[in-house]
């Protein structure tokens, strides 16, 4: 285990709305705004995003279990935000409903907003971390400087 301190900063609130693509606008808000380190809350709707499930088993490194979600979900999830060099990473993980069902997933590519999703982002500050890439387990790792 290995921690590091820092303490809240700014809170960024910001609306996405229907079609838009929820991972690259949010990343450029993270550029725009200098984030280093953050915390995010997201909720409202998806209509497209490829996910991970889970691995395929319990081994290092993961073979991941990719799902294409093609229909609109409710979706709440919570999720962090860590750099890697000149590149922001953002890890989220959500629970995607639909009709009652409910996939819990790490949400990684190709969203796209239904209606709107709105976001709490916390930045953190004095805290040095990082999310570089971590090569025995093939994936970004957050990592104490």
């Amino acid at each position: 285990m290995e921690y590091g301190t820092g303490k809240a900063g700014r809170v960024i609130v910001i609306r996405f709305d229907h079609g838009d693509d929820f991972l690259l606008s949010l990343t450029e808000v993270i550029k725009k705004e200098k984030i280093r380190c953050g915390w995010f809350q997201v909720f409202g709707g998806l209509r497209k995003a490829e996910v991970v499930t889970g691995p395929k088993k319990p081994v290092v490194p993961p073979e991941p279990v990719w799902r294409q979600v093609d229909e609109p979900r409710e979706v709440v999830g919570i999720g962090s935000v860590f750099w890697d060099g000149e590149e922001p990473k953002i890890h989220l993980h959500a629970a995607l409903g639909h009709h009652g069902d409910t996939l819990t997933c790490c949400v990684r590519k190709g969203t796209r907003v239904y209606l709107l999703l709105e976001v709490m982002l916390v930045e953190i500050e004095g805290l040095s971390a990082s999310r570089p890439w971590f090569a025995q387990g093939e994936f970004f790792k957050l990592s104490f400087d």
